[in-house]
C-alpha cells in the first residue's frame, strides 16, 4: 500500500535519509525502530508531504504522493502525535472531531459530537470527558484523546509517532493494547515509529530498523531476535557495546 523508493533527505550538510527502500502491505502494522536522531520522524513527515524529498519516490497504492490531490490524499490518513498535540483552547470532543468540523470531511455539529463521544468510548473514556479541556486530563488520558482523534474519520492508514513516550509502564501497556485492537478492528494499515521495544513486540507485524540513513533490516517481528544483524541485535537488547556508537 505504501512504497518508498530510494528516499534521500538532507538538512544543510547533514544527510538524514540516504536511500531508504521500504514497502508496507495493506492491513499490515509496520513498526520502524532506530535510535534518537536517526530520521524516523523525518521519514514519516516525508510520507505525509510535510517535508519535501531531495530525491526518491513515495507511492500510495501505486500513485506518486507528490502528484496526488492533497485533500483527498490526507483524508486517507490519521495520526497520533508524540506529544498529543491537542488544542488547549478546544474541549476534548472538538479535538477528537477536529477533521469532522471542517474541510472535505465536514459533518453537522451534532453528528460530529456523537462520533467524537463514540470514539472516546472506544479508547476507554467516559462521555463526561468530552466537555473537559486537555489541561484537565492526565497524560494517559490525553494520549487516549489523541488516539480517538486519529481514528475519528475512519482512516485507511494510521501513523503513530512514539505512542508511549512519557507514559508509565501500565498506561503504556494499555495504549499498546488499544492500538493493536483498533488497527485490527478497522483493518487499517499502520506505521509506528518508536524506540520502545515493548511497544514493538506488542503492536508490530513487521519491523524495520533505520540506521545510517538506510533500512538496515526488515522482517516479521517474530524473526527480530534471531536476525543475525549486529546493529539490530545491539539495539533491541540495549547493549552499550556494538557497531552503534552511543552519543556521549
Amino acid at each position: 500500500m505504501i512504497e518508498l523508493r530510494n528516499i534521500h533527505k538532507a538538512f544543510g550538510p547533514k544527510q538524514v535519509l540516504c536511500g531508504v527502500d521500504l514497502a508496507i502491505a495493506k492491513g499490515e502494522s509496520m513498526v520502524i525502530i532506530g535510535g534518537s536522531g536517526t530520521g524516523k520522524s523525518v521519514l514519516l513527515k516525508c510520507i505525509l508531504g510535510l517535508i519535501h524529498l531531495d530525491s526518491g519516490t513515495i507511492l500510495l497504492d501505486g500513485e506518486d504522493v507528490e502528484r496526488a490531490e492533497r485533500d483527498a490524499f490526507l483524508a486517507r490518513f490519521g495520526m497520533l502525535f508524540q506529544g498529543g498535540a491537542l488544542f488547549d483552547s478546544l474541549p476534548v470532543w472538538q479535538n477528537v472531531a477536529f477533521r469532522l468540523l471542517r474541510g472535505s470531511l465536514k459533518r453537522p455539529r451534532d453528528e460530529a459530537r456523537e462520533i467524537a463521544v463514540e470514539k472516546l468510548r472506544r479508547v476507554g473514556l467516559k462521555p463526561d470527558v468530552a466537555d473537559l479541556y486537555p489541561a484537565e486530563l492526565s497524560g494517559g488520558m490525553q494520549k487516549r484523546v489523541g488516539l480517538a482523534r486519529a481514528i475519528a474519520a475512519e482512516p485507511e492508514i494510521i501513523f503513530f509517532d512514539e505512542p508511549t513516550t512519557g507514559l508509565d509502564p501500565i498506561m503504556a501497556g494499555i495504549i499498546n493494547e488499544l492500538i493493536r485492537e483498533i488497527v485490527t478492528e478497522m483493518g487499517a494499515t499502520a506505521m509506528t515509529i518508536t524506540h520502545d521495544m515493548t511497544s514493538v513486540r506488542a503492536i508490530a507485524d513487521q519491523v524495520a530498523m533505520l540506521h545510517g540513513g538506510v533500512i538496515r533490516w526488515t522482517g516479521p517481528v517474530a524473526d527480530m531476535d534471531d536476525s543475525g544483524d549486529p546493529y539490530l541485535d545491539q539495539f533491541i537488547h540495549g547493549r552499550a557495546e556494538g557497531p552503534i556508537e552511543a552519543v556521549r
